[in-house]
């Protein structure tokens, strides 16, 4: 893993810096060791992630439809959000890294995490970009990094752990968070009768961030993809709805023009009051 990333991290059962001694493992000061896989990631969860992510299936499905550019315009967009940062960006529940290693392709003063609980999207993050690491973590609890250390933290339809999100950033940094708007992907939920945006998932966005960060700007992006019966099925395999539906059953006419829809919208943290910092310290996040 890159040494400068190491740098970033914590460990998850003591909270003290973590060094990598060799090519296959990172170890803290008291002791505490955790393997690399041979692929390059960490398992930093310390047996604490209640999932396992999504599946092999699901990651390859969401890698070729990455590859393709469909979502290009949100890691454009990522990437605009995040220009003049400097040090470490975070990308929570980052999958694959795809949207990570856009950004840093742009920016040679950032290098980069993917946190996951898929160990299948985590052998590719890996390898995603060689100024990037990869790190298996649950996204509800106590993220393995450091107090106020990183620049940007990108949050792309993935949970939003607000109070670790504030413990993690600087004051001056960045959180990046991509959500649905109601209408994203609105022919294939109609036409194939996919899971839809839940509409209280507005209500839920503010009560999980209001309370540490402040809303910079809100932006509204939108792209028109034309989808063959293949890439109709990726989508349907990549998202929640793969739990659900069988891609091998999707009968809609193709090529089909279909609505990507999503809303960016840019946060800072707030200052921190002792209220804040109890809270924090004294009831780590956790849950399911």
């Amino acid at each position: 893993m890159n040494r400068d990333v190491v740098a970033h991290l914590r460990c998850p059962v003591c909270r003290e810096t973590l060094d990598a001694p060799d090519a296959r493992t990172l170890r803290c000061p008291r002791g505490h060791s955790f393997d690399l896989a041979r692929q390059g990631y960490a398992d930093l969860s310390a047996g604490r992630s209640p999932h396992s992510g999504d599946t092999a299936e699901m990651v390859a499905a969401r890698d070729t439809f990455l590859a393709a550019g469909h979502y290009a315009f949100v890691s454009a967009a990522l990437t605009e959000a995040a220009a003049g940062a400097r040090g470490l960006v975070v990308d929570v529940g980052g999958g694959t890294g795809a949207h990570l290693a856009t950004v840093l392709d742009h920016d040679p003063g950032l290098i980069g995490l993917v946190l996951d609980a898929s160990k299948p999207a985590l052998r590719r993050a890996a390898r995603a970009h060689e100024r990037a690491g990869a790190v298996r973590a649950d996204a509800w609890g106590r993220l393995p990094l450091a107090d106020h250390d990183t620049a940007v933290l990108l949050d792309v339809f993935a949970p939003r752990n607000g109070a670790e999100f504030h413990r993690v950033l600087r004051p001056d940094g960045r959180l990046l968070v991509v959500t649905p708007e109601p209408d994203h992907l609105s022919e294939l939920v109609t036409g194939l009768g996919l899971l839809r945006v839940d509409p209280a998932k507005e209500e839920r966005l503010a009560a999980s961030l209001d309370t540490h960060f402040t809303l910079l700007r809100r932006r509204s992006l939108r792209a028109t993809m034309r989808l063959d019966r293949a890439e109709v099925a990726t989508v349907v395999g990549m998202g929640p709805s793969a739990w659900h539906r069988d891609a091998a059953t999707i009968d809609l006419p193709t090529p089909v023009e279909v609505t990507a829809a999503v809303r960016l919208d840019v946060y800072r943290p707030r200052p921190e009051s002792p209220q804040v910092e109890r809270s924090t310290s004294s009831h780590p996040p956790g849950g399911s």
